[in-house]
């Protein structure tokens, strides 16, 4: 309670004080019609810890030049305007400024806000609107300077909706009409110098970065928009550290250095800039691209420091700097005269300035970062106040009781030229106007522009990289965790930062796209194919034995002779029907065998041209399902042939029961009927079906079929079964009689048709090109002819030309020649 009656007590001593002064040449107060606030930190906001309620005196801080420079423009403005015959004729401005060094000030808030001396409830808004007299003469107020006294004392003003112009409060917060509907602002917002900072180092392609940044509410939220900004880019804050009064700035430069961090950023206002470059010159911090935001790319205290030079280049994104009419003059006029702060120490709440004995050239020649923000926002006001009061005719209209409200919906549709400036204002109060400079600390000290970035009508972005002096001699320095990996090399990020990889090669069957993701290898397609290290695929040729491809005719033509001869010899067959050797070559069952031969041979033609389901499907069915049948006809037949010589007369009933039921048919019969069903059951679950082959060959797809072995494994594990069965009694019989060769015929026909396939399968194991399948043709193709060359071609020859040898006596001669060799 008594800290609450010492602030009463002492915002009555300050509001008693300012009543005492009313000098017409003060540089704080000026007398009238309409009044507009002035808010202007022109000592440093230094922190200071209370443990009672008091207003910092601050007179006792350190003197901001810069900054009275701005009030000293704000001044000048209205001294400009009051002189005016256009703008606001008739009406004079007065103003109200306050040294608001600090955020816990709030005397020059209340005083603002006061009507008449007093701060009359919210609840009672009739009462304020009755008179001209209960409205106050404040319209507007410029300022504050920085983001955090703006938000501290924004929402006083809020709540009247008395407008607001900062001229150096960029935090984002500010664009949001929710919270602050009355503030408007000359500035740009931060992420407005970020986007340019960002710019700037994306020029020069620097990818390692560090941020300073003040730890207040100006440097978060840069800090966080810069965070955001580099989101979707390849740049990476390797290094940040928030400045304050209990920062480690060696440790701070060490940890940089250790990381090899050559881009620092610092985005911090001017007396946090100035103890930190004043400790990088103190520990010897070299080699290094400094980049400013607007807050003290313009110092002109840095650059003539002594060391600077040492510690790198400085770059750094400015206000421009405009010059201002008059202003100069003004300055020599106002400070030849005596003001009332100098005879008045004990002013309204400490509102001393401390500064009579500055000259005319060193406010002049001080910082001009924010002197047309400053300008500006005067100028708005006063336009609004001029729409206000209907001043368009030539004179105002005095009858019209001005509210700040009224102010402010002017202010919104400002629509006019200043200085080649055409100010206006976007819907959440930012300006709608202006650009950035990008300027160079040189050798001289000064700061040159050497650059720009425009927003209006579009944005341009430009930087004349020639004027910029390297502290590497020429070359633009570099900041990478990492080196760029070479063409055809993909990231593999190492640690947290996406700046920091190994660099791997991009296997085969894969590519690298630098522009859209240079951290991962892509896959081709399957139609495309690529070498290791590559940067784009390549189509691959597709492959497959066309019918035109000379080992496919000559396949084909040997199909034609084989059909051919296999007609040929089955109307020879039937018209020596009844011959011995027709006889002892299987009769009827010879006229089978040569006739599932021809049944076969259609499906070599399948091996050629662009495989499709059925052309697969056709390539395999026919041959195994009838070669099935001639394997077992020879089964059937190399049996016959040892049970006549060996198993008849050892074994009459089991010779009788095998003619007595036909079992050769039987036999032959039920072969086809299992084999059928295995290839149907097969066919169904998984038929062969085409299909391409990228695994063998990089640069080629292979048009094949593709088989299921567990669908196959069955008709050809039968096909294995009858060739080794009819083997086994074709061997048997190699010792029947030396004429009698139709067992040794059949033995030397398997052997051709197992050395065939074994020649088949060690070329596949060796070979995976496209003419594996004229070889599987080929295999089929010698597998029909083995027989009807070795089996029926020696028949043909004796019927057709060894006639003598194909009569019954002469077979009855061998059989009893055999006979009599057993039995002896």
């Amino acid at each position: 309670m008594e800290h609450f009656l010492a602030l009463l007590c002492l915002l009555g001593a300050c509001l008693h004080a300012w009543a005492q002064c009313t000098d017409p040449t003060s540089e704080f107060y000026l007398e009238g019609e309409y009044l507009i606030g002035g808010l202007f930190n022109i000592h440093h906001s230094a922190p200071v810890y209370h443990d009672r309620p008091e207003a910092i005196a601050c007179s006792s801080q350190p003197f901001l030049l810069p900054n009275y420079r701005m009030l000293q423009l704000m001044r000048f403005s209205i001294e400009e305007i009051n002189n005016s015959n256009n703008l606001l004729p008739n009406v004079s401005l007065g103003y109200e400024i306050f040294d608001h060094c600090s955020s816990q000030n709030f005397p020059d808030i209340f005083k603002l806000i006061s009507i008449n001396g007093l701060i009359l409830p919210w609840d009672e808004p009739n009462k304020r609107q009755t008179h001209k007299s209960k409205v106050s003469k404040v319209i507007a107020v410029v300022g504050p300077f920085t983001s955090t006294q703006a938000l501290t004392v924004a929402p006083l003003f809020m709540v009247d909706l008395i407008p607001m112009i900062s001229y150096g409060s960029s935090s984002s917060v500010f664009s949001n009409k929710a919270h602050f509907p009355s503030l408007l602002r000359t500035v740009y917002p931060n992420k407005e110098v970020i986007n340019v900072i960002v710019n700037i180092v994306q020029h020069f392609n620097w990818r390692w970065v560090a941020l300073f940044n003040s730890d207040d509410d100006y440097g978060i939220d840069g800090l966080d928009l810069f965070r955001k900004r580099i989101e979707d880019t390849e740049i990476c804050l390797a290094y940040n550290k928030a400045l304050n009064d209990n920062t480690d700035y060696p440790l701070s430069f060490k940890q940089i250095e250790a990381q090899r961090i050559h881009i620092i950023i610092v985005f911090a206002p001017k007396m946090a800039v100035e103890a930190l470059i004043e400790s990088a010159i103190q520990q010897n911090v070299t080699n290094k691209v400094w980049i400013a935001d607007e807050g003290w790319s313009l110092n002109k205290k840095l650059p003539k420091k002594k060391g600077i030079k040492h510690i790198g280049t400085v770059l750094g994104v400015s206000q421009p700097v405009v010059t201002i009419p008059g202003f100069s003059d003004f300055m020599y006029s106002s400070k030849g005269q005596a003001h009332c702060e100098n005879a008045e120490p004990n002013m309204f709440c400490n509102q001393v300035c401390n500064c009579s004995s500055l000259s005319a050239e060193d406010v002049i020649n001080a910082d001009p970062t924010f002197s047309f923000p400053v300008y500006s926002a005067v100028y708005a006001i006063a336009h609004a106040l001029h729409k206000t009061l209907q001043c368009e005719s030539g004179r105002c209209n005095g009858d019209i009781t001005v509210h700040p409200h009224m102010v402010l919906a002017e202010l919104m549709k400002s629509n006019f030229t200043l200085l080649n400036q055409h100010i206006q204002f976007y819907e959440n109060g930012d300006p709608e106007f202006g650009s950035y400079s990008i300027v160079f600390w040189n050798r001289s000290g000064d700061a040159e522009d050497i650059g720009f970035f425009r927003f209006h009508p579009s944005v341009n972005f430009f930087i004349n990289s020639t004027k910029i002096q390297w502290y590497t001699n020429g070359e633009v320095p570099t900041s990478l965790c990492s080196t760029e990996c070479g063409v055809g090399f993909v990231k593999k990020q190492d640690g947290i930062h996406k700046c920091c990889f190994n660099c791997e090669i991009c296997p085969k069957e894969t590519y690298i796209n630098i522009t859209e993701d240079p951290y991962t290898c892509i896959k081709c397609k399957e139609t495309e194919w690529s070498a290791r290290g590559s940067t784009s695929c390549n189509l691959r040729v597709v492959e497959y034995v066309a019918f035109t491809d000379i080992g496919a005719i000559l396949i084909m033509v040997g199909v034609g002779v084989l059909v051919g001869l296999t007609l040929a010899m089955s109307v020879l067959f039937a018209v020596n029907y009844n011959t011995p050797v027709v006889r002892s070559a299987g009769g009827p069952m010879c006229l089978l065998i040569l006739g599932c031969h021809s049944l076969c041979s259609p499906s070599v033609f399948f091996y050629f041209g662009k495989p499709t389901t059925s052309f697969c499907i056709l390539r395999f069915l026919p041959f195994l399902l009838f070669y099935t049948v001639c394997l077992a006809c020879f089964v059937v037949r190399s049996f016959q042939i040892v049970c006549i010589f060996k198993i008849a007369g050892k074994f009459p009933k089991l010779h009788s029961l095998w003619m007595k039921y036909h079992g050769q048919w039987l036999f032959i019969t039920v072969a086809f009927v299992i084999q059928s069903l295995l290839l149907l059951v097969g066919y169904t679950f998984a038929p062969p079906k085409a299909y391409n082959d990228v695994l063998e060959y990089p640069d080629k797809i292979i048009l094949r079929c593709d088989i299921n072995l567990k669908a196959s494994f069955g008709p050809v594990a039968l096909l294995f079964f009858l060739c080794t069965l009819c083997f086994i009694f074709s061997y048997m019989g190699k010792d029947l009689p030396k004429n009698y060769n139709e067992a040794k015929a059949i033995t030397f026909c398997l052997l051709l048709l197992i050395l065939t396939w074994i020649i088949f399968v060690t070329v596949k194991l060796l070979y995976h090109g496209k003419y594996i399948q004229t070889c599987n043709a080929l295999a089929v193709l010698s597998s029909l002819y083995s027989f009807l060359l070795w089996y029926f071609l020696p028949k043909c020859y004796i019927i057709i030309f060894q006639p003598q040898r194909n009569t019954q006596e002469y077979f009855q001669g061998l059989i009893q020649n055999y006979t009599k060799t057993i039995s002896q």
